[in-house]
Parts: C-alpha cells; sequence; structure tokens
C-alpha cells in the first residue's frame, strides 16, 4: 500500500505542477553551452544572473539553464576554478529561448598565477569545478587526471579516490569497496544506467573490464540524493562515458610495454574521433580501445587445521588438539593472457534549443586465457594414518602422510581458446535519453538496455594423484610448504580425474526513468527548484552450467610419466626460491585429446558440480520520488526529499542430494518488500572557495542474487542452502564535510561519516539438526555500524619559488572503526568483538608530481590496511584481505601541443595479493605478479 500511495501522491503531484509549467507573458528561458577553446565541454562551472539572485551549474556536456527570467538585458557571470570571473550580456525576450555559447579561453582569462598543464582548461579543473558545485557529498575524478596516473582499467583509477579501496584479481583492481561496505553493497553505473554483473552469484561489477580511456569522469557519490537509485549503501560510482565535442576533435594512443614475470609484450592502442554538424544540431563521437596484455602469477596457498587425527593401534580413531598446522597446502603457476576490447559510440540532436535527443553506447569484451599448473597436498583421513605415519615436534605436525595432486587447467586447441581456459566476459550498455523544456517545466527521461555475460567454454581438467609422506613447515608460518619426504616419481601419479565443463552467467538490464523539474522559490530567496519522477528496472539473471567427467578406455593416460609434460622447478618462483611447483601434464596434451571419441572415452555427467549453481532470477524495481532543493539564504541551501522502492523478486533453483542426483527437483519462490527513503543535505557556502556540507540518508542493498535461490545441494557431510526471504540491508547515513578550494585548483577536505546498518547479510556455518551435517546459509545478522574519517589534499605548490612551483601534492586518509553484531558461530552462539567483513581500518593514497610546460611525472603510491574478507564457523577459521602497498611512476614528454610520449611502472614494490586464516602471520594465500613497465605514443589533434 505504501508504494501506491506514494505513486498517487506522485501523479497528483504532476498534475498540479504542470498547470503551472506555462512561461509568464513577460519571461524567457536562456540555455547556454560552455566549451574550452579546443571545443572539448566545460562542466561544473557556476554561473550567475546576480540581479535576479539565480544561480545554475554546467552539467557533463557544459550545458545549463535559466528559466523565469524578466524580459531584457541580463549579465551572466562564469565562476571557475582557475580562470578569473567572465562575464557575458544577454539579451532575454519574452516567451522565448536565448542560446548562449560561452568559451573559456585559457589565454584570455586564466589567473596570472596558474599554470593548466596540457593546453586545456584541464581535467583536474573541471573534476574540482564539479565536485565543488554539486549539492551533494563526491568525488569526482576526470579522464585527464586518470591519464596522469599508470592505470590501464577504471578500477585501478578509482582506487586513487578518498575511502576506497580495490580487491584484485591477477594484479588487476576488480572489486570496489566503498567506506569499508563490501562490493555487492555499491552500486556502480554507466551515465546512469545501472551496469550489470557478469559475475556468477553476486552483484559485483568487473572495473577491470572498463578500459580506464574510455570514460571522461568518475563520479562517486557517497551521499546519495532522492533522485538516485537507493542501493548504495557505501556509495554510488557513475561513470560517465565522453560526451560529443563542440567541434572536430581526434586522439590517438599507442603503446608497448613488457611484464617482467613472463618476459611477455603488452600492446595497446586507442583513439577517439569526434564533430559537430555546421548548424551545431548534431553531435558524434566514436572511441575504441584494445589492450592486450601477457602476464602471469606465481601462488602459494594453504589451509590450516588445529586439530590432527588418525588411528590407533587398537584400531580406534584419535583427534588430537595441536598447534595450528597447515592441512593443505597448494603451489599454483599461472600464465594469462587478457585481451581488453572497448567501443563506444555516442550522438546527440538538437531539434531546437529547448529539445534534444541522445543516445550513448558501450560494448566491452574481454577475452581472459589461462593456464594453471597446481601442486596441491592435503593431509589424509585419520582412517588412513596409522601411529608410525606421522611425528608431532613441540605440539605441531611436522610430518604426516598425504594426498598429492598435479593438475592443469586448460581448454580445446585453436580459435580463441588456444589450449586455455577461455573466460568470455561481454558487457554492453545502450542508453536512449532525451532532455526538453515546456515552459518552466524540465523534463528528462532515458531507456537503457544493458546486459553483462561470462561464458568458459571447454574448460578442462587433468588430474595426477598420488599418496606420500610430506615434512611440514613449522617455524614460519607466512611461508607454508609440504616437500615430500622422499623424491617423487611420476610414474606413481596415477590418473585422478579427466573433466570438460561449460560455464555461462548471463545478466539483463532494461531502465526507464522520467524526471520532472519545476521553478519554486519558497523562502524567497531568489532560487529553487521542485523535482520528481519514476524509474523502472528489469532485471534477470541465470545460470547455466554443466560438467562431465572422462574415463579412458585405454592405458594411454595411466600416470604422469606417459604423458606430454611442462615443468616449473626453476629458481625465479616470485614467492621465493624453496617453492618450485614442479611437473604437470602439458596443456598442448590436455587440449588434444579428442573427448568426443567414443572408442577412447566414456563421457558422464556429473550433476553433482553444476546443479545447485544453476537459477534464475527476476528482480523488478519500482521507484518514485520528490525533492525540493531550496535556497534558505544567500550562503545556505537544503535538498530534502523522499523516494520510494519496491522490490520484487521471482526465483527459481534446484533441489540435490548428491546420492540421488537423478531425483532433483526445481523449487520456485517469489518475494517483495518496500522501502521509504527520506533523506536531507545541507550545504553552506562559508566563502566564496569554501564549502560545507551535512547529510542524512536512507540506503539499501539487495541479497546477491545465489543467496535468494531456494535451492539445496548436498556433497559429502556438507550442505548448502539458499534463502529466498532474505530482507536487504539497509542503512541510515550521517555525512559531513568541509572543502576548501584554492584558485590554484586545488582542495583541502576533510569529514567525518557514520553508518547504521540493519539486517546485514552473513553465511552462517551451524549443523543440521535433522542430518547433523555442516549447513551453509545466507542469514541477515542484527545490526552494524560505521564510523569513518576523510582527510584530503591535492594542490599545486605554486607558492614556492623557481621550479619548485612546478610541484604537485594528491594525499588522501581514510579511518574506519566498524562493529557487526548478530553472528551466530557454528556452536550457535553469538560472536562479539567482530569488525563488518570488507572494512579497511586504514586507506591512504599519496603522489608526488611535477609538470612543467613539456614534462611532466608522478610517484603514486596506494595503501589499505588488512580487514576480514570472510566470516568463518569461528574466530580461527575468519579470512583476512592482508594489508598492501601499491607504488607506481609515470611520466610524460610533450613533443609538441598535439604529440606526447609517455611511460608507466606499475607494482614497483612486487605488492603480492595475500590473505591470512585468523592471524596475520598464518598465510592463507599469496600471489605474487612482479613489475610492468608500459610505454607509447599519444597524439590529439583537437
Amino acid at each position: 500500500m505504501k508504494i501506491v500511495t506514494s505513486l498517487k501522491l506522485l501523479v497528483v503531484t504532476l498534475l498540479f505542477t504542470l498547470n503551472y509549467s506555462g512561461l509568464s507573458a513577460q519571461e524567457g528561458i536562456i540555455q547556454g553551452v560552455i566549451t574550452d577553446e579546443y571545443g572539448i565541454n566545460v562542466p561544473g562551472a557556476a554561473v550567475m544572473i546576480d540581479d535576479l539572485n539565480k544561480g545554475a551549474v554546467s552539467n557533463q556536456d557544459g550545458k545549463f539553464t535559466f528559466v523565469e527570467i524578466p524580459e531584457g538585458n541580463h549579465t551572466l557571470t562564469i565562476k571557475y576554478l582557475g580562470f578569473a570571473d567572465f562575464t557575458k550580456e544577454v539579451m532575454v525576450t519574452a516567451g522565448k529561448t536565448t542560446s548562449v555559447s560561452i568559451l573559456l579561453a585559457s589565454e584570455e582569462t586564466q589567473l596570472d598565477d596558474v599554470q593548466l598543464v596540457g593546453f586545456s582548461a584541464g581535467g583536474q579543473a573541471r573534476a574540482l569545478n564539479t565536485q565543488k558545485n554539486n549539492v551533494n557529498i563526491t568525488n569526482v575524478v576526470s579522464t585527464d587526471q586518470i591519464g596522469k596516473f599508470p592505470d590501464a582499467n577504471i578500477g585501478d583509477a578509482t582506487k586513487r579516490i578518498p575511502g576506497i579501496t580495490m580487491q584484485v584479481d591477477q594484479g588487476e583492481a576488480r572489486n570496489i569497496i566503498v567506506r569499508g561496505l563490501a562490493p555487492q553493497l555499491n552500486s556502480v553505473t554507466l551515465n546512469g544506467s545501472r551496469i550489470p554483473s557478469a559475475e556468477g552469484d553476486n552483484r559485483n561489477v568487473q572495473m577491470d573490464l572498463i578500459p580506464s580511456d574510455m570514460i571522461q569522469t568518475i563520479e562517486v557519490n557517497k551521499a546519495v540524493t532522492p533522485d538516485m537509485d537507493a542501493d548504495a549503501l557505501g556509495g554510488s560510482v557513475n561513470l560517465v562515458t565522453r560526451s560529443t565535442p563542440q567541434s572536430f576533435r581526434l586522439s590517438a594512443t599507442g603503446g608497448s610495454g613488457i611484464n617482467f614475470i613472463t618476459d611477455k609484450r603488452i600492446l595497446s592502442g586507442s583513439f577517439l574521433v569526434g564533430d559537430r554538424s555546421k548548424d551545431k544540431k548534431f553531435g558524434w563521437m566514436v572511441s575504441a580501445s584494445i589492450n592486450d596484455n601477457d602476464f602471469g602469477s606465481d601462488n602459494v596457498e594453504a589451509e590450516w587445521a588445529d586439530t590432527f587425527a588418525y588411528t590407533n593401534a587398537a584400531g580406534e580413531e584419535v583427534e588430537e588438539d595441536v598447534n595450528p598446522y597447515a592441512s593443505v597446502y597448494e603451489n599454483r603457476k599461472y600464465l594469462v593472457q587478457r585481451v581488453r576490447r572497448s567501443f563506444s559510440a555516442n550522438f546527440d540532436y538538437n531539434f531546437d534549443e529547448n529539445n534534444e535527443i541522445y543516445l550513448k553506447t558501450m560494448y566491452n569484451w574481454r577475452d581472459d586465457r589461462e593456464n594453471r599448473f597446481a601442486y596441491s597436498s592435503e593431509v589424509l583421513d585419520a582412517e588412513d594414518i596409522m601411529e608410525g605415519d606421522f611425528e608431532i615436534v613441540n605440539g605441531t605436525p611436522s610430518r604426516f602422510p598425504v594426498e598429492a595432486k598435479r593438475e592443469t587447467k586448460g581448454g580445446i586447441p585453436g580459435g580463441r581458446i588456444q589450449n586455455r581456459r577461455l573466460e568470455d566476459q561481454r558487457m554492453q550498455n545502450y542508453s536512449l535519453g532525451g532532455n526538453h523544456l515546456f515552459g518552466n517545466l524540465k523534463f528528462t527521461w532515458m531507456g537503457s538496455f544493458a546486459k553483462a555475460s561470462e561464458e568458459r567454454p571447454n574448460e578442462r581438467y587433468l588430474v595426477y594423484a598420488t599418496e606420500y609422506g610430506v615434512n611440514n613447515e613449522i617455524n614460519d608460518t607466512r611461508k607454508p610448504i609440504h616437500t615430500p619426504v622422499a623424491a617423487e616419481d611420476l610414474s606413481e601419479f596415477e590418473l585422478d580425474e579427466l573433466t570438460e565443463e561449460y560455464q555461462f552467467t548471463e545478466e539483463k538490464d532494461i531502465n526507464f526513468f522520467a524526471n520532472f523539474e519545476l521553478p519554486a522559490d519558497f523562502f524567497a530567496q531568489g532560487d529553487g527548484t521542485v523535482k520528481f519522477g519514476v524509474r523502472g528496472r528489469f532485471k534477470n539473471k541465470n545460470r547455466a552450467n554443466n560438467f562431465f567427467e572422462y574415463s579412458p578406455l585405454t592405458g594411454a593416460l595411466d600416470n604422469l610419466a606417459m604423458v606430454d609434460q611442462r615443468a616449473y622447478t626453476g629458481d625465479d618462483f616470485l614467492a621465493g626460491a624453496k617453492y618450485r611447483p614442479g611437473v604437470f601434464a602439458s596443456p598442448e596434451f590436455l587440449g588434444s585429446l579428442n573427448l568426443n571419441d567414443a572408442a577412447a572415452f566414456e563421457g558422464e555427467a556429473l550433476p553433482d558440480e553444476y546443479l545447485g549453481d544453476n537459477f534464475d532470477v527476476t528482480e523488478n524495481v519500482y521507484a518514485g520520488y520528490v525533492m525540493t532543493n531550496q535556497k534558505l539564504s544567500d550562503k545556505l541551501s537544503v535538498l530534502v526529499g523522499l523516494r520510494v522502492e519496491n522490490t520484487r523478486i521471482e526465483s527459481t533453483g534446484n533441489n540435490f542430494d548428491v546420492d540421488e542426483p537423478e531425483a532433483f527437483t526445481q523449487i520456485n519462490d517469489e518475494s517483495s518488500y518496500t522501502n521509504v527513503l527520506p533523506g536531507v543535505h545541507f550545504k553552506y557556502n562559508a566563502s566564496e572557495n569554501t564549502v560545507l556540507r551535512f547529510a542524512w540518508t536512507n540506503t539499501l542493498a539487495r541479497p546477491n542474487y545465489i543467496d535468494l535461490v531456494p535451492y539445496r545441494q548436498r556433497e559429502d557431510d556438507e550442505v548448502s542452502i539458499g534463502n529466498p526471504q532474505l530482507n536487504p540491508t539497509t542503512a541510515m547515513n550521517f555525512d559531513f564535510m568541509a572543502e576548501k578550494y584554492f584558485s590554484s585548483v586545488g582542495i583541502l577536505s576533510g569529514g567525518v561519516f557514520y553508518k547504521d546498518l540493519k539486517d546485514f547479510i552473513y553465511t552462517s556455518v551451524s549443523e543440521e539438526e535433522s542430518t547433523g551435517y555442516e549447513l551453509y546459509q545466507p542469514l541477515n545478522g542484527d545490526k552494524a555500524r560505521i564510523f569513518g574519517a576523510e582527510v584530503a589534499f591535492q594542490r599545486q605548490l605554486d607558492f614556492l619559488p623557481g621550479f619548485l612551483k612546478n610541484f604537485g601534492i594528491y594525499v588522501n586518509y581514510t579511518y574506519l572503526n566498524s562493529e557487526a553484531k548478530g553472528i551466530a558461530n557454528e556452536d550457535g552462539d553469538m560472536r562479539g568483538d567482530l569488525d563488518l567483513p570488507g572494512s579497511s581500518p586504514n586507506m591512504f593514497n599519496a603522489s608526488l608530481s611535477y609538470a612543467d610546460k613539456w614534462f611532466s611525472a608522478r610517484l603514486s603510491g596506494n595503501y589499505s590496511d588488512a580487514y576480514i574478507d570472510e566470516l568463518g564457523g569461528n574466530a580461527f577459521e575468519d579470512r583476512f584481505y592482508d594489508e598492501q602497498f601499491f607504488l607506481d611512476f609515470n611520466a610524460t614528454v610533450f613533443l609538441s601541443r598535439n604529440l606526447q610520449v609517455y611511460a608507466n611502472l606499475n607494482n614497483i614494490t612486487n605488492q603480492p595479493l595475500r590473505y591470512y586464516q585468523g592471524v596475520k602471520n598464518r598465510t592463507m594465500q599469496m600471489e605474487y605478479y612482479s613489475t610492468r613497465l608500459t610505454f607509447g605514443v599519444k597524439y590529439d589533434l583537437f
């Protein structure tokens, strides 16, 4: 009923306000666009009509609008950081729209003491002006700023923003954590349209899928307004593609490089071309990018146990408490090739001064080819360990028998797969929208279709296994290792399994929104608006996997010594010379096997490997909002509003028992809920360049798709089930931020924030009463809270003498303190003193730059503290993501105003990805990537 009542209120409001949307007979409209001298749109400029006490801010396309302007002459004043105030006279005709074009020319209006490097208004100026004039708390980074950091994908660029840390995959930033909240609790949009996820079981958006050079601006909204989607618990990240220019523009980049871990090449290239018709009505821009990166990683993993079980002389099983030891050990060598392609085409058409439409498109396609060579050893079950088979030294198992495996991951030969596992990820987005002015009524609309998919065809595994004794490292738990007691004999590694699987996940999004805005000056301060609108988001996500195991009908694959091999036994393993992955079946041999040859192989589908993972979920969200932005005085403004969202979910999953694979059944479930989400934003302009902000907002995060599926799957003594009745996590948020902007295009800011969360979701590990099996199920916790503080400083050191004024500093720090309640351990007891998973207590970015007219260089550091990543059944089993520090360097030489050469050096510190179990010295995973060097040429014809 709440949603119906709220929508009725919106309709009544619409009908009422339409009656008052016409222009007065003595009033007109001003529509303007601001560009720099190269025809590039200038966003974030403050435009004032001082005699009317009215103001507007140019949008991402450099456009601004004034309504209810009395007939006659008026003076527009444009304020823009880094430039002197600029004025322009405008004649307004009653009942008409007056168009005005404003050129922000750096040679004429640039402040004497400010040098904007790069021959244009500058990305830093664009970003900071937009951030300054936004009504809510945001961080904005422009494409030019992104280019000053050596970041190939948008995830690596985003990690430079205050309060953000990233989880990496194969050395590239993939999953975004905003203000300590896990990736699935934040939203990522493209031009305001939600980006679907290609991941199979969650809502995470793959930030490494999108090249950084395809994006014009990154906007991080840390306090959302009622006209934004509410599912942004930590924040909403909006990626804005390049807008069409006002004149011809051409840019191209070509580069190469080397990965030092494999000594393989890197290839990259991009181009951008755009123009506008002579009558200025039709604009277009086309851009494309490709990056081909051949690299790899060296990986060590372990699982830790604090009990050791064996069979005594009487034939009884005995379990002893011991010091933690690595019961499972893995040594992996990865070889990876990632080819990232992206294409974008944007168009707009202006019918007249009051009506325009646009089409924005983007297609991203990444091939990820991988071979993995994995050695693993796992302690045997108690029934297979006798009293003389092991040794315990000072309470720690130092020698014991294991099952050792040597596994090759690959694919079929030829084509795009090339004997590797191919992960084909694609994300596409097509948005058609319009901006219209009917008298005083602004009407904006957009409809979009987006799709993300991940396909992994013909993924093959060939595993050989044996049993033998190992010595366990007991003195250095940060570097766990199992070493065979006796030399390995490859002929004793017998065929364990040969499998091929197919995985496919697809998510489709259809979005539509309509916004209406009218002037409404409730406090007689000369300015104010009322805005209201509706939105629908219709989403479907499904996964369709299969899995086949093959048994050879001949003895040609009986043991590892009989097949073609590949060896990794050198001293160059990045985790340390003591780690030697060893000998494996070659991927070429694995790919050459004709598994469809009935005379050579017998295949069998294994439903227990995929049925529980397959699902189909439909999620429809209907939303409406109303808000008003009012000036309370010359310095103080307030935005207050209400958003209502109704969510309806239909899900289908499988009920499956490994003992009865033929008896699986499909289960369907439905659920719905409504959220009422008020919000208030205050903005106080203490001076022209000092802004104070306060916000009270309410947001939510919907459960992961797989968690909502009514599936049940048992394997051995473990049962996993879904939970269609999960509640969304909700948060009440308080934010305060103070910002001081420098005319030299810089900022000093600081603030605090507090989040009060309810119904956060975690995976419970317990014992199922009816069967005694270990039960895994997503549940709602009770409450959680996050308190944090942010400080940022960014400035050119122009007050220093001589060449020192060309140095600049970019630094930000974020502190977090979190607490989660209502989490039960495996025994059903409540756990205390828990941090919220994903909340890194300390995050820090710093860079020192030098820039003059012909040369620029930057040394950049990025640090995030350790945090709990996944809750186990108890504190011993909790998994932590370790602290990480990345150091990068890049330099650019400007050969002319159009031509530049660049070089980037990434991961100078060889920072590994590291997880640990329970305590810091207990390594669960350490993965090394080495350093990457890229260089190239960039040409800009503005």
